[in-house]
């Protein structure tokens, strides 16, 4: 792979991506390609700007076979998180921006979504399977702070008795517990914490604005003390980096309450190729082949793969020892033993008369 890079001079910390790559659905957009370039691309302070936006729908159905999910709604799009790894950064083209610094610092804010939701519930053919939220950014992001919209949605999830799984990186998912307890007795919730690392330096430039990993376990002990049925998502697991902490991750997230995990193997498809390979040659340079060497072998010579069956879980050796780990140390601390899935046989529509299913 060939991409100049920035001097180390210019990086900005508290981000992931350090440049906004091209969008590839636009045109003619100005854009920093190479920094010998005539224009003068070094950005001083990226500040988050908050966007409303007023879509047309918030629940969407999930079409890969690969995602344990059938539906997921989206409050915010874009991440302040700023993982540099986050597959959704390649969304946020089909919204006219940048995968790059515009997914981390332009969040867009859904502010009809539950209005969205009441609607979407209300419609007499929609059957209440579970709904994921979210599928795609992390619904208790920092905006969540200001704007309270994923609250509003468990309001509404609470009222029609509809069966939700959270998946978060941030302890402000506990802000809600009051409800997430309520909906747990009726067994309408989940939740998954992301844990990928426990060495702080790492998560603080690949995770740049996430809470600490000794803060998501506190999530994990205190929602599940609370009747919540709690997980872990090790996802993605990336050869040299992190994949050695599989069994220390697991072990911690057993001894907190989680009872289930899910883990995926790091791929790289579209312009997050080029955001890690920026950010991995500037913060691990003394390691950045070898480690991007084993993602490529983990991926048939390539860093991404859109396969369906294949591309969350690799193939080859490196792929194959990590799925080996995640197995054994799966079994040795019984997590996913237990058959469970969430109840939608109580939901209800305001109004109508006692259950419909």
């Amino acid at each position: 792979m060939e991409e100049d890079q920035e001097p180390i001079d210019t990086y900005k910390w508290g981000r992931g991506a350090q440049y906004n790559t091209k969008n590839r659905f636009i045109d003619h957009e100005s854009t920093r390609e190479h920094i010998e370039g005539i224009d003068e691309w070094i950005e001083a302070d990226v500040k988050t700007q908050y966007i409303e936006v007023f879509p047309k729908t918030i629940v969407n159905k999930v079409e890969s076979p690969d995602v344990g999910m059938m539906y997921s709604m989206n409050p915010y799009q874009g991440c302040e998180h700023g993982c540099i790894y986050c597959y959704a950064r390649n969304s946020f083209e089909y919204w006219g921006y940048s995968a790059g610094l515009d997914f981390e610092s332009k969040i867009l804010i859904k502010k009809n979504a539950p209005e969205l939701l009441r609607k979407f519930l209300m419609h007499p053919k929609w059957e209440p399977v579970p709904i994921m939220l979210s599928g795609n950014t992390d619904c208790y992001q920092p905006a969540e702070q200001k704007f309270r919209l994923t609250r509003k949605l468990l309001e509404v999830c609470n009222e029609f008795h509809q069966p939700v799984g959270i998946l978060t990186k941030n302890a402000w998912i506990l802000k809600d517990k009051d409800i997430l307890q309520e909906m747990a007795k009726k067994k309408i919730v989940s939740a998954m914490v992301s844990i990928t690392s426990f060495d702080d330096s790492l998560r603080q430039v690949m995770e740049p604005r996430t809470t600490t990993g000794k803060q998501r376990l506190r999530v994990i002990e205190e929602l599940s003390k609370a009747g919540v049925r709690m997980g872990i998502m090790m996802g993605p697991m990336i050869p040299g980096l992190n994949e050695h902490e599989m069994h220390d991750i697991m072990k911690a997230a057993k001894d907190a309450g989680a009872t289930f995990t899910a883990y995926t193997f790091i791929r790289l498809n579209g312009a997050i190729k080029f955001l890690f390979h920026d950010w991995l040659y500037k913060n691990f340079p003394d390691k950045a082949d070898k480690v991007w060497h084993m993602i490529e072998a983990g991926h048939d010579g390539k860093v991404n793969d859109s396969r369906w069956g294949v591309r969350m879980r690799g193939e080859g050796n490196i792929a194959q020892l990590v799925a080996m780990q995640y197995k054994k140390y799966g079994k040795l601390f019984g997590m996913n033993a237990e058959r469970w899935e969430l109840d939608g046989s109580n939901f209800r529509r305001p109004g109508s008369q006692g259950k419909l299913f």
